[in-house]
């Protein structure tokens, strides 16, 4: 049994310093320690993966289906994790990579979910519609995962920057909203929703700020506990709908049936285009903290395959219903904590998230959340999304090129979905299409950059070499 990394890199090629790792990539830790680190990523990643379908239930009134919805984005992250770590043939990275509900969509699922609606459909054809177009959106990431070395030419940092930065600004309204008080609250922006969400805003800051690893990594867990125990005699929640909830759950593959709209398609296809650059960057940065190479064949050879499991695990994830799946950039994090790099961790991760996803009364809890608890939390994590998108761009040399694509992006992106009644007078498709700030800034970025001449510039190396 091996104690330290037993994958060479490849002559020439860049890894990060394998000195820390107690366990390698392919070391198998004893099991108290394999548990212990497959329970740190568990806690790190449990918010992350739990809390897209928690504020998708909430702004679309699902209801009594998001207990039985959290449970199938637990098991499936289960399910994709494996693959991710165990590879099958040309799936799956081998790396210690968590798979998990992806942030990205939740504008553009949120548009399906009001498009249904607004077509007088209830909860479940609302999900039949959510289901159906991420079902044919992750055929376009299986596609692209064969062409990472030309998928640059359209979409580089200055557009994935500029696409990620908008899905936190367009996000940051959910949040705010939660914090208030949630959608419909009669109590909407009271002192008491107010004073509770903000807290729980400032708690996370304080433990985020801590010397203490364990502190900062948990900050948002412990954060979502604390609030959740205050506002339990403050009379924010109740117990009562865990006596109508099943204890065990089976999974049931289009349980509420498949449907397709066009208009709803075209936001959740863009995302999945930027989801390839996502992943392929977080999978790069697992590469370097496990000790592996991030150039050269072996590498390329890696992100190919680990992205083609990322869609492969979206699709999986719209047929068994929840929402696509993508590869976890925080859990770089525990593998610099703990030292384990191990990919067999990722199978005792894959185990816990099974357990915890076949137990229904796990999601019928955490919806007790108090929307004000949630909001201060989700406020945190949203703008952490538009902040990782800033620090992209930082990374691109801001030339006359580059400001003028940032400029009407973002001027048409934001300036349609905040404006109403600017677009009352297009076609329909058009309206529902041009409507979802993310699409609209995603589209303006790739057609200028393709178009416009010149190139762009990058302030010092690539992240990925091709």
């Amino acid at each position: 049994m091996s104690d330290s990394s037993s994958s060479s890199p490849q002559p020439g090629a860049v890894a990060a310093d394998t000195t820390d790792l107690i366990y390698g990539l392919d070391a198998r830790p004893p099991a108290p320690a394999a548990f212990f680190a497959a329970l740190q990523h568990v806690l790190a990643s449990f918010v992350g993966i739990v809390t897209p379908t928690l504020i998708i239930g909430g702004v679309l009134g699902l209801g009594s289906h998001v207990p039985y919805l959290i449970s199938m984005s637990l098991i499936v992250s289960a399910v994709g994790t494996f693959i991710q770590a165990r590879r099958f043939g040309p799936v799956g990275s081998g790396l210690m990579a968590l798979q998990g509900t992806s942030f990205a969509f939740l504008g553009a699922i949120l548009a399906a979910g009001f498009i249904a609606k607004g077509n007088g459909g209830g909860p479940e054809e609302i999900l039949s519609l959510i289901f159906g177009v991420c079902f044919f959106g992750a055929f376009i990431e299986i596609f692209l995962s064969q062409f990472l070395h030309k998928l640059k030419t359209f979409v580089n940092p200055l557009v994935t920057g500029i696409v990620i930065t908008t899905i936190g600004l367009s996000l940051i309204d959910v949040g705010m909203t939660d914090l208030g008080g949630g959608f419909g609250a009669e109590d909407m922006g009271s002192m008491t929703n107010l004073g509770l969400g903000l807290g729980v805003l400032l708690l996370i800051i304080i433990l985020n700020q801590s010397k203490n690893s364990l502190l900062r990594s948990g900050a948002i867990f412990i954060g979502l506990a604390v609030g959740f125990l205050v506002a339990v005699p403050m009379g924010k929640v109740d117990f009562g709908s865990l006596q109508s909830t099943d204890w065990f759950v089976i999974p049931v593959p289009f349980k509420y049936g498949f449907s397709f709209d066009i208009q709803a398609f075209i936001p959740i296809a863009l995302i999945y285009l930027i989801t390839v650059i996502e992943s392929s960057g977080d999978l790069t940065a697992t590469s370097m903290v496990s000790g592996q190479p991030i150039t050269g064949d072996l590498y390329r050879k890696r992100i190919k395959a680990g992205v083609l499991a990322d869609g492969i695990n979206s699709l999986i994830a719209a047929v068994f219903n929840t929402f696509p799946n993508t590869t976890f950039s925080q859990n770089n994090g525990v593998i610099q904590l703990t030292g384990i790099a191990s990919r067999y961790v990722a199978f005792w991760v894959a185990g816990i998230l099974l357990l915890l996803g076949f137990l229904p009364q796990i999601g019928a809890f955490l919806q007790l959340i108090p929307k004000p608890v949630l909001g201060g939390a989700t406020l945190v994590m949203f703008g952490t999304v538009a902040a990782a998108g800033i620090r992209i761009l930082a990374e691109v040399e801001m030339d006359r090129r580059s400001m003028l694509i940032m400029a009407v992006a973002f001027g048409l992106g934001l300036g349609a979905a905040n404006v109403d009644g600017l677009l009352g007078q297009m076609p329909e498709i058009v309206k529902n299409l041009l409507s979802s700030a993310v699409t609209t800034t995603g589209l303006a970025a790739i057609v200028l950059n393709t178009v416009l001449p010149g190139e762009m510039k990058m302030r010092g190396e690539t992240v990925i070499s091709n």
